[in-house]
This record gives C-alpha cells, structure tokens and sequence, in this order.
C-alpha cells in the first residue's frame, strides 16, 4: 500500500514540469507584426511630410512684410491636415489587431 501512494505523488510533479516547459515557449511571440509596423511608418511619414510643408516662411527682403509667404494655404491648412491625417493613422495602427 505504501507503494501506491509515492507512485501516485511522484506522477503529478512530473506532468506539471512538462506543462510549465511548454507553455514558456508560447509567449515568445510578437505583439505587432510586419502589416502594424508599415502602418506605424505611413503614419510616421504623414507626419513628416506635414511638417515639410509646414516649414520655411522666410520673407525674401527683412524690409517688406508679406502676409502671403506666412498665412499660405499651404502652411494654415493642408500642412496641418496631412500632420493630423498621420496621428489618425497612428492611432489606427495601435488598435489594429
């Protein structure tokens, strides 16, 4: 009788090593894969290109001001559009699933 007893401890040691072995090698998987991060990197370019537009504004003489050369349609609204177009692609990439 005393026989049966330590066979019976011994088998359940064994099967819960091997359980803990197999499940360690499952979660050494990727949370984002190639499709998230080429969307990541449209949106980072979004943003880039944003704030290409966006830039310069230098007046060609410091004698004359011209509200043209600042307040272009380029600068006050497609340059934002394409930066906010970027963080909603970002966003996007970040709940994708």
């Amino acid at each position: 009788m005393g026989e049966a007893k330590s066979k019976k401890s011994e088998q359940p040691i064994a099967s819960k090593a091997s359980s803990s072995q197999s499940s360690a090698t499952a979660t050494k998987e990727m949370s984002y894969n190639r499709s998230h991060i080429r969307v990541v990197l449209i949106g980072l370019g979004l943003i880039a290109i944003g704030l290409f537009l966006m830039s310069g504004g230098h007046m060609p003489s410091p004698e004359v001001w011209d509200e043209s050369i600042i307040y272009s349609f380029r600068r006050t609204v497609l340059a934002p559009a394409f930066i906010i177009a970027g963080l909603a692609v970002e966003v996007y990439a970040i709940f994708k699933n």
